[in-house]
């Protein structure tokens, strides 16, 4: 498949990432022509529109971490919201898609919601990002002030938390030695189906409470 942006078609091979210049007018059009279609993926910083198709592994890994994070939350009895796909905007500004949020601490002002209005409502505690072709930039998030975002990247799990105006790797503010936990689903994962892990996953925390 080659590459092809036109006003009539968005089409992209998988993995292709395609950066061009682009005012927030040309990200709403673009955006209103991809219309209810998940890929290719799209954002914006200002001056730039960035495309991109992920590859099937991105779409896995994203619901993996995903599942894993639903499971920590349900042992922790914690309450919250997901989305997946979403798209964060802040007219003129910004325009991101993350590949999973959770909202947890503002859950309940999100509840029932049919859209989110990113300059009042807010933003997920957590947010998922896969970066398998380098499309991926943590500071996208900050002009939402997104609390924690996790970036898996060759496998390793990066965790960043605003500090101030800034992110910084750290660890998580909800889920104690998380990074360690992420390793050893995404080992047992090169053997097994997501459902088979996550099932050892929950097995493993009900026996860690019982000791």
């Amino acid at each position: 498949m080659h590459t092809v942006i036109t006003p009539e078609r968005i089409e992209l091979s998988p993995g292709t990432v395609v950066r061009m210049l682009g005012s927030w007018q040309d990200y709403q059009l673009l955006s209103e022509q991809l219309g209810d279609r998940s890929l290719p993926r799209i954002k914006y910083r200002p001056g730039e529109i960035l495309l991109m198709a992920p590859l099937p592994e991105h779409g896995r890994d994203a619901s993996f971490l995903g599942f894993i994070v639903a499971a920590l939350l349900d042992h922790l009895n914690c309450i919250y919201e997901s989305f997946t796909p979403i798209t964060m905007s802040l007219p003129e500004f910004s325009g991101i898609e993350p590949d999973f949020c959770f909202y947890i601490e503002n859950a309940r002002a999100v509840v029932g919601k049919k859209r989110i209005d990113w300059l009042n409502d807010p933003p997920p505690d957590l947010v998922i990002e896969i970066d398998v072709t380098s499309y991926t930039n943590v500071d996208d998030y900050l002009p939402y002030q997104v609390p924690e975002v996790w970036l898996l990247k060759n496998q390793q799990l990066l965790i960043y938390r605003l500090q101030g105006e800034n992110y910084i790797i750290t660890e998580s503010r909800y889920f104690p030695n998380v990074r360690e936990i992420v390793q050893q689903c995404l080992q047992r994962a090169n053997e097994q189906t997501t459902s088979e892990v996550i099932r050892w996953l929950r097995s493993c925390l009900h026996q860690n409470e019982q000791v």
